[in-house]
């Protein structure tokens, strides 16, 4: 059987990935869950079923290959294991808790995590945040329920442990969810300084216009070389309302200007998607006037959010920054969303 540590050694000597120290350092972790997972359990009347092992939370900055290190881990298990994202799982528990609510069950979330817990010895979580207070209150009985039932958890986030739910409402009650987090998963930085998926944008244009053929082709490009085509429809959960991205894989999301900005979304919708992604292709920005004056606002509070949380900006637009917003109401204060379209385009922004 062939260890992750001598995959990852065939597939760098292919080419197909580049070695990186920090992602090499991240593999033991890795392949002791895999190990641990592969050994088959002893029979007999008196044998006890061996302790699961210990599940890894694997953080680091954007675009390091956390995610490509536990596809990786994730293809390699020969056990029952889903790889998700985590905003889609939260969707989905959230969604079998409004079933259970509808049969007139009263802990909705028992039936939901036991239906997690029946499939699966392993859950492979992509892109852990919290941000939203009803998935601060579930996560830490459902988190309960799995370590209890012997599945092992693996994820990957942006940020610490102990900054999740940063800032957050009534965080009090979500911090013995932390402590439970690290008592049952590994704690593993991946301290890589290289970002890979902004190397493959470094020196691309990311402000195309006119809207045309040739712009929509390059956009096409950009979005092959991040997501390999690999991208699907993802669902924000805001506030009890759910917030559609057309396309999204890995932290890069793909919509229209009248996706985001051409329905009534608000201030915490655009905090919730600059929180999802950290990469937003937006697509046809028409021109700005008083007759699209209330998409005009929304377009302003949208840049404010990505730029607040350094998102990297993809989009093509009717006309350059500055003569997107010539007349009507708010041109003055369109000044600085021109003035940070600007500042989005330069090479090493997001990085700072």
């Amino acid at each position: 059987m062939e260890t992750l540590p001598q995959l990852y050694d065939r597939l760098t000597a292919s080419g197909e990935l580049t070695p990186d120290p920090a992602q090499l350092a991240a593999l033991p972790e890795f392949e002791r869950i895999r190990a641990a997972l592969d050994t088959p359990a002893k029979t007999g009347w008196f044998r006890k079923a061996p302790e699961p092992p210990k599940g890894l939370y694997l953080w680091g900055g954007v675009g390091r290959g956390k995610s490509m290190l536990m596809d990786m881990f994730v293809a390699s298990l020969d056990v029952p294991s889903r790889r998700v994202h985590f905003h889609a799982f939260m969707q989905e528990i959230h969604a079998g808790m409004h079933a259970a609510r509808q049969k007139g069950i009263e802990d909705a979330l028992a039936p939901v995590a036991k239906s997690v817990t029946d499939e699966l010895r392993l859950l492979a979580l992509d892109e852990m945040q919290i941000t939203d207070i009803t998935d601060a209150m579930i996560v830490g009985r459902l988190f309960e329920a799995m370590f209890a039932a012997g599945v092992v958890v693996v994820t990957t986030s942006n940020r610490v442990p102990d900054d999740l739910y940063k800032d957050g409402l009534n965080r009090q009650l979500f911090l013995p969810f932390i402590d439970k987090l690290k008592q049952n998963l590994v704690v593993h930085e991946l301290a890589s300084p290289k970002d890979y998926r902004q190397d493959r944008i470094a020196g691309s244009q990311t402000y195309f216009t006119p809207v045309n053929a040739e712009s929509r082709a390059k956009i096409d490009d950009i979005w092959q070389s991040l997501t390999g085509g690999a991208a699907k429809p993802h669902s924000l959960i805001v506030q009890k309302r759910e917030v559609l991205i057309p396309a999204f894989h890995n932290g890069v999301a793909r919509a229209s200007f009248y996706d985001l900005c051409g329905k009534p979304l608000g201030p915490a919708d655009y905090l919730a998607l600059a929180e999802a992604c950290r990469v937003l292709v937006l697509e046809n920005i028409p021109q700005l006037s008083r007759s699209n004056f209330n998409e005009a606002k929304r377009f302003v509070t949208l840049i404010d959010a990505l730029y607040e949380a350094r998102v990297k900006l993809i989009c093509s637009a009717a006309a350059a920054p500055e003569y997107l917003y010539v007349e009507g109401e708010g041109t003055f204060e369109f000044e600085r969303t021109a003035s940070r379209l600007r500042e989005m385009q330069s090479q090493d922004w997001a990085q700072g």
